[in-house]
């Protein structure tokens, strides 16, 4: 091959080997540029999320909580969804109700809450309208993963367990499913792994819950529930009985007014007063005969009792003995809670997945009927001894008489 001047002349500057790394040099930086570059492309979609999570440490809000590393735990705030509580008549039909008024009919009560289900139809429709997540939301979801609950609030019916529930959602180490799911009483022949399926995703260290308040008068539920597991925790929301009764009854005046009065349908037999303890709003009250039940299969140290009556009045007390039932730090305060005087109960300051208040939907805290003072005084008299009974079982006394 000839030498070619040119060729040399081309060649001789990048020849030294001082020149060879410059020229090495330049190409890493080009190369550092442009993967600098790319990086802040993608970074471009973090922002809103670390922004977020810096507010709710501000904030103090459970959504920002803080980790012990001291970093904000964005996984945890990532898999709250809202469930709003709004009650949704126009986005529930409730399905036409048959007028006649037998006791068959009226035991169905116990098992039927049409209020609460269309508040769980409800967050079910915004799940389903909420927006895609963004790619780290899918992330930390799919860290998350099902399990059966660990604490389940097992009774009582209008004893003040939507209210509970709801209250607990605020706390960031708590994951709820809204809808009741009736396992152990209506669906246990399909299995825990559908049981299983209906629960939300969570991460280490976080309590998986739910609340179906027909469990507690559900005469195999205490065995089933043992069957899952035997360290299962239980709340029961117990309220004055005579007061549950009588709440019960409105409910179900509400959804049928040619019902006979609260006065006939408690009693069997007016003339001699006694009282019909077929009748569910009746029976859900004696709260000694179906304890006794549980205690067969749990021992005491696992069911807590919460007052429905404090709940109202210091609902923060309340909770403060849940979470720590429950083994977990005390989040949930009274800076929490205002009370509303229009509905006469306390709501919350911002709700799980809200910057806004909420109170539980009009369906709760309906006026009760004047009832006879005698039926009452009656009725009062016949859930004594069963009270006294229950103080002493759980060590505590309501103060109901």
């Amino acid at each position: 091959m000839e030498y070619s001047p040119v060729c040399h002349s081309l060649y001789a500057p990048w020849s030294s080997p001082v020149k060879k790394k410059l020229l090495l040099l330049s190409i890493m930086f080009f190369i550092w540029v442009y993967m600098l570059y790319s990086c802040v492309g993608y970074c471009s979609t973090m922002p809103s999320l670390v922004v977020d999570g810096y507010r709710g440490k501000e904030t103090g809000s459970g959504l920002g909580k803080r980790t012990e590393g001291g970093r904000t735990d964005l996984v945890s705030r990532l898999l709250a969804k809202p469930q709003p509580w709004e009650d949704i008549e126009s986005d529930y039909e409730e399905p036409s109700i048959r007028t006649a008024a037998s006791r068959d009919l009226l035991n169905n009560e116990l098992d039927t809450d049409w209020e609460e289900m269309r508040d769980d139809l409800r967050g079910e429709q915004q799940q389903q309208r909420a927006p895609e997540p963004s790619a780290m939301s899918s992330f930390s979801n799919g860290s998350g993963s099902k399990k059966l609950p660990q604490a389940i609030i097992i009774g009582v019916k209008k004893g003040g367990t939507r209210a509970l529930l709801e209250f607990l959602r605020v706390h960031p180490d708590i994951r709820a499913v809204g809808a009741e799911p009736h396992f152990f009483d209506r669906n246990y022949d399909n299995g825990l792994e559908w049981y299983r399926d209906l629960m939300p995703k969570t991460l280490e260290g976080q309590i998986t819950m739910e609340k179906t308040p027909s469990y507690f008068v559900t005469r195999e539920a205490p065995a089933r529930i043992s069957a899952m597991s035997r360290d299962t925790k239980l709340i029961v929301v117990v309220r004055d009985p005579v007061t549950r009764a009588i709440s019960d009854y409105t409910q179900t005046l509400s959804k049928k007014p040619d019902i006979p009065s609260f006065e006939s349908l408690t009693f069997k037999n007016r003339t001699t007063g006694l009282i019909d303890t077929s009748w569910s709003a009746i029976q859900i009250g004696i709260y000694a005969k179906h304890l006794d039940n549980w205690l067969q299969y749990f021992p005491m140290d696992q069911i807590l009792f919460v007052s429905g009556e404090r709940l109202i009045s210091d609902p923060a007390g309340e909770l403060g003995r849940v979470q720590d039932f429950l083994g977990l730090k005390r989040i949930i305060t009274d800076k929490h809670f205002y009370f509303n005087q229009t509905k006469g109960f306390p709501c919350l300051k911002k709700a799980e997945g809200s910057s806004k208040p909420h109170c539980l939907g009009k369906t709760k805290g309906r006026t009760h009927p004047n009832i006879d003072p005698e039926v009452v005084q009656r009725l009062r008299d016949f859930y004594r001894p069963f009270n006294m009974k229950f103080y002493q079982m759980t060590g505590h006394n309501f103060g109901w008489d």
